[in-house]
């Protein structure tokens, strides 16, 4: 009997630290899963379509590296409480045609963020074609949903020289853009001259930052900037990052 209760007792002893592992195991996989909490989630939603030229694809995309490298977007993504942000890069041109260039990549530092602007940068071009607003903000969109992240905010920030000329109709995607509580912004870059045979859909009654203040953006706090010229968009985007990044 005595033996029996021995025999007992070291088996139970054997089972704690093994019980005690296997819940340890479990807290390290939960962790693991557990999405990351970043203060932003950022898609920027760059249009590529036919009216842009080689010349002004190279100054748009020497503005996203010149837009990370600047102290004051870094400042901003270092202000909110979880001092970091998501961020992701995505082309489009007409329906159909979008291509997520950069995927998802965690910005908490100069380094970081320097890094990201070299990606974009350094990246080919992926389409030239019509014009697909509402296809880019849906593509968005689904990124979006799909991004492994605990996000406070989430944006899209289109950048374009022209009007929705192809997919679907620009306010359906502005209004599920709306439903999921996604704030879509926008840079208005004033063409004058743009390529290709699509010459007037660049020409929208009123002007295009009009255009993009009453047709694609919206949510809250959402708004629109405009540079002058492709070589004036490295300063609209720092002026954009700064504002749609900073904590509010």
């Amino acid at each position: 009997m005595v033996r029996w209760i021995v025999l007992l007792l070291a088996g139970l002893a054997a089972a704690v630290p093994a019980a005690a592992q296997t819940a340890s195991v479990a807290s390290t996989y939960a962790a693991e899963l557990r999405p990351e909490a970043v203060d932003v989630a950022l898609v920027l939603l760059s249009d590529v379509s036919g009216s842009v030229n080689d010349g002004e694809f190279h100054l748009e995309k020497q503005g996203y590296r010149a837009a990370f490298a600047d102290p004051g977007v870094v400042a901003a993504i270092r202000s909110g409480m979880r001092r970091r942000i998501a961020v992701a890069y995505m082309e489009f041109a007409g329906a159909r045609q979008q291509h997520i260039v950069v995927g998802w990549t965690i910005l908490a530092n100069g380094r970081d963020a320097r890094g990201f602007g070299e990606a974009i940068a350094v990246a080919p071009r992926s389409f030239a074609g019509r014009t697909s607003i509402s296809d880019g903000i849906l593509a968005a969109l689904s990124l979006l949903r799909r991004a492994p992240f605990l996000a406070q905010r989430r944006v899209i920030d289109v950048c374009g020289d022209g009007a929705n000329n192809s997919g679907p109709a620009i306010a359906a995607a502005r209004a599920a853009a709306a439903r999921a509580r996604v704030a879509v912004n926008a840079i208005a870059i004033i063409n004058k001259w743009p390529e290709g045979y699509l010459y007037g859909a660049y020409r929208v009654p009123g002007g295009l930052t009009r255009y993009f203040r009453d047709q694609v953006i919206g949510g809250q706090g959402s708004f629109v900037l405009e540079a002058k010229d492709f070589a004036s968009f490295a300063e609209a985007m720092r002026r954009k990052l700064r504002q749609e990044i900073a904590w509010r």
